[in-house]
Parts: C-alpha cells; sequence; structure tokens
C-alpha cells in the first residue's frame, strides 16, 4: 500500500487546489486504518460515517472558497475525548456504553479547521499507565516492531502517526503520555504548557495536572495545529487567557544563541548507551546550529516525583469513585488498585505536595531564567518487550515504570511545555526520542529548535518497514 500524503501542509495544499478531494485523501486514511488494525490496534472504534460526512461538508466549504488550515486533514483522538454520538470509552468496560453529546473542544477545533476524524484511538485503560497494554480493545503495538510496547497512555495516537494513517492525533499527558510513546514509536510529541489547550469534553486523570496536545511527524505540523488548538475556552477554567501565537510563522528562525540547558545528574544517569549516543548527538547537532550549552542543577527532583504521585492517586480515585462504589469489577486488574489506593491516601498528603508543587515551581523559575531550552533524553531505554517489568540499564535493573517516567513526569507537575522529537535509532531498529522543555508558555522557542533540528536531520521521515 502506498504511503498517502504524510504532512499537513501537503494535504490542505492538494485540498484547496482542488487537486485531490477531502473525501479521496480520508477514504486512504480509512483503509489504512482498517488495513493495521487487527495488527496494531490503534483505534478502539472507526468511524467511516462520521468522517465522510465530515469530509464532505470540507469539500463544500472549499468549493465555496473557504481557507482552511487543516483542510482535508485526517485525524483521530484518544478515546477519552468526546466525539458527538459515539462512546468516550477511557478505554474501559466501566464507559463502554458512554455516548458522548457534543464535541470536546479540542475536537470541535480541528473540525471547525477543516480536519476530518476517522476514529478514537486506544490507549492503556483510564490513562493510568504507560505500556498500551489494554485487555478490553487489544494491546497497542509498537509499530517498529509488534513484539513491544508501544507506551502510553496515548498508544494508539503514536501509532495512528508513527503508520502513516494520519498525520495528527490528539493525546493528553499527565506524566508523559504523550512523549514517551512519541519517543517509543518514532513521532513528534507536543506538550504544551498546562492551560494552553482546553481539556473540556475529555475524561481526567488528575485535573491540576492533565495536557492535551498533538503528535504528528514534524514539529512543523506540530505548530500548525497548536495553533488551531490553543486558546482560552469558557469551558475550561484552567484555560489561559493569553494571546496564541503565530506558531507557524516563527519556527524559521534560527537558533543561534539558544542557550540549552543539561543536566547530567538525573536526567543522564542510566542511559541505555544505544540512548545516550544518539541523545548526545542531537545535542551536537543542536549546538553545530549555533546554540551554547549550558550546564544547570533542577533541585526538588524527588521531591517533585513523591508530591506528582500524591495528587495524580487522589484525583484520579476522586473522579473514578462513583463508579468503584458500583462498578469496581470491571476495571481491569493493573488500574482497580491504583484507584482504590487513591481514595485511602491522607487529604494532608495531598495538601502538603500542593505546596511542595508552589516550592518547585518557584525553585525552578529561577533556573529557566538561565536558559531557553531544557535538553533531556525522553526515555532511558527504547521500546520494552510486553510483560517486561525491568529495564537493563547501567547500574542495574530498574522498575519499568520509573525508567519511563522519571524524566516525563516533572513537567507535569510544574506544567512546563515540553516537546518529543526523534533523534535516532537502536541498533535492532527501534527509535529513540529526545526532549526539549521551555518556560510556561514558550511553545514557539520548543517549535522553533525542533523544526530546526529536523530540517538537519532524517530520523522524523523514517517510516516502520510494515507501512511502506
Amino acid at each position: 500500500m502506498n504511503m498517502p500524503l504524510t504532512s499537513c501542509s501537503e494535504i490542505t495544499t492538494a485540498v484547496h487546489s482542488q487537486q485531490r478531494s477531502a473525501r479521496d485523501i480520508v477514504d486512504a486514511a480509512l483503509q489504512r486504518a482498517e488495513k493495521f488494525q487487527d495488527r496494531f490496534r490503534a483505534f478502539t472504534k472507526i468511524t467511516p460515517d462520521i468522517a465522510r460526512r465530515q469530509a464532505a461538508r470540507v469539500d463544500e466549504r472549499i468549493r465555496n472558497g473557504e481557507r482552511l488550515p487543516l483542510a482535508g486533514v485526517p485525524f483521530a483522538v484518544k478515546d477519552l475525548f468526546d466525539l458527538e454520538g459515539t462512546p468516550t470509552t477511557y478505554g474501559a468496560k466501566v464507559f463502554a456504553n458512554r455516548i458522548a453529546k457534543s464535541n470536546a473542544t479540542a475536537v470541535q477545533k480541528l473540525i471547525d479547521a477543516g480536519g476530518v476524524c476517522i476514529g478514537k484511538l486506544n490507549l492503556h485503560e483510564c490513562a493510568f499507565g504507560f505500556t498500551g497494554e489494554n485487555p478490553t480493545f487489544g494491546n497497542a503495538r509498537n509499530p517498529w516492531d509488534p513484539s513491544r510496547i508501544a507506551g502510553g497512555s496515548s498508544s494508539g495516537s503514536a501509532i495512528a502517526v508513527a503508520l502513516g494513517i494520519c498525520p495528527v492525533t490528539l493525546g493528553s499527558d499527565t506524566g508523559g503520555s504523550i512523549r514517551q510513546p512519541s519517543a517509543l514509536c518514532g513521532v513528534t510529541g507536543l506538550k504544551p504548557t498546562y492551560g494552553r489547550v482546553s481539556r473540556a469534553g475529555g475524561l481526567p486523570l488528575s485535573w491540576t495536572m492533565d495536557h492535551v496536545g498533538p503528535l504528528t511527524r514534524t514539529a512543523a505540523d506540530a505548530a500548525l495545529v497548536l495553533k488551531v488548538l490553543a486558546g482560552t475556552d469558557p469551558a475550561d477554567e484552567t484555560s489561559s487567557r493569553r494571546a496564541v501565537p503565530d506558531y507557524p510563522a516563527e519556527i524559521s528562525a534560527r537558533i543561534r544563541g539558544l542557550r540549552i540547558g543539561v543536566m547530567h545528574r538525573w536526567f543522564f544517569e542510566g542511559l541505555d548507551p544505544e540512548v545516550a549516543a544518539a541523545v548526545t548527538a542531537g545535542l551536537d547537532k543542536l549546538l553545530s546550529l549555533g546554540a551554547r550549552q549550558v550546564e544547570v542543577n533542577l533541585p526538588l527532583l524527588e521531591e517533585t516525583l513523591g508530591a506528582h504521585r500524591a495528587i495524580i492517586f487522589p484525583e484520579a480515585s476522586a473522579f473514578h469513585r462513583p463508579f468503584l462504589e458500583k462498578q469496581a469489577a470491571e476495571y481491569a486488574d493493573d488500574i482497580r488498585p491504583l484507584l482504590l489506593s487513591g481514595l485511602f491516601m491522607p487529604a494532608v498528603n495531598y495538601l502538603d505536595a500542593l505546596r511542595a508543587r508552589r516550592i518547585i515551581r518557584r525553585e525552578w523559575a529561577k533556573v529557566f531564567e538561565t536558559i531557553d531550552v531544557f535538553l533531556t533524553p525522553t526515555t532511558p531505554v527504547t521500546a520494552t518487550p510486553f510483560g517486561a517489568t525491568m529495564a537493563e540499564v547501567p547500574g542495574g535493573p530498574k522498575p519499568l515504570v520509573r525508567a519511563y517516567l522519571d524524566l516525563t513526569l516533572p513537567f507535569n507537575l510544574t506544567g512546563y511545555p515540553a516537546i518529543a522529537l526523534p533523534c535516532g535509532f537502536s541498533r535492532s531498529g527501534l527509535p529513540i526520542g529526545m526532549q526539549l522543555v521551555g518556560q510556561p508558555f514558550t511553545e514557539s522557542v520548543l517549535l522553533r529548535t525542533a523544526h530546526q533540528y529536523q530540517q538537519e536531520t532524517d530520523w522524523h521521515t523514517r517510516i516502520p518497514t510494515v507501512a511502506k
């Protein structure tokens, strides 16, 4: 099967010129979705009828002379965002019959911009996991090696982009759930600043740490999509009122003089040697473009992990409590004990964690004043086989949950924006990811840095053999 048009700009150019119809492009995307579904389980539901109605509407708008930033672009959304008339299952039996009465704000913005939704994407149940294993909808499998995890919890979101099913997917990130699967599947994933994108119409994991963002193949596409998604929303009281920059217009600026912060303790300790080499080469490439390295020290990292845990568990359990009281047996075996444990965490621990977050933000702000971008690996290892519980890293085995989340979840606690992008491959052909983090509301800087890197490298263009 030939690869479809792979970027938003290619699709919108073809649709605006009427060389291709939105219906034609969407039909190709639906065909690929069906072709790969049984093997990789990217979707919980493919929605051809909805997609074709939306595509027909886009073609009509184009014939009427409208210019749409995402004209005819197929997209799919993690199955915790509402798509009117379809179940929002959260990847769980508990929510199988929850039919959405309207679209989530982010979904509606993509549709209004000319995007066409082809389905709902698989995830680790209730977004409370990092492997993408799902007993209800099937395990989400890595496009580069189906015997390995795709990462999570936005598992299907990364798979669909990596396989070329659609160039844009919508994910959520509470501890690394956009960035980690992006790294393991070889795509670009952006976690905007907390509040930059509305969460209205999405089922929550942790109200004060959930972020909504796009997964794409390139930083250029991420910039285009973020411009559509960003902005205040009366339906989400935490959404920011800040003006939305023209992200696509700003990505071409050079990065000469950009201050890149690096912290070897914690972020570069215990890395698989291939990951360490690839990320170091990525840093060297940015330095060759005129950026300069600054050694920094983020304090209170252990406290950050503790505060994150003390917040996420009670907030998740607060949402799920009514369902746990009546349907606890319907939750997956790995999710039920997590949610139940949150019900027994003392309120004082939660309040102390909120206070700790304020202190950490204050101290980190001082460090980030000295840099423009903070660079780390996204994960210390590549995708592990299903069933693994430990990561083999220098210094000895490490619990997989710590290995995959220790480098990403600190930036959920603080709400800082972060982007994951491909920076290499292991000898066994598995993607390696690099993470860039910025001060709040500096997505333009992150996107510009990532775009300049991708202009000089081709890691983001590589496609799994099965998808060619």
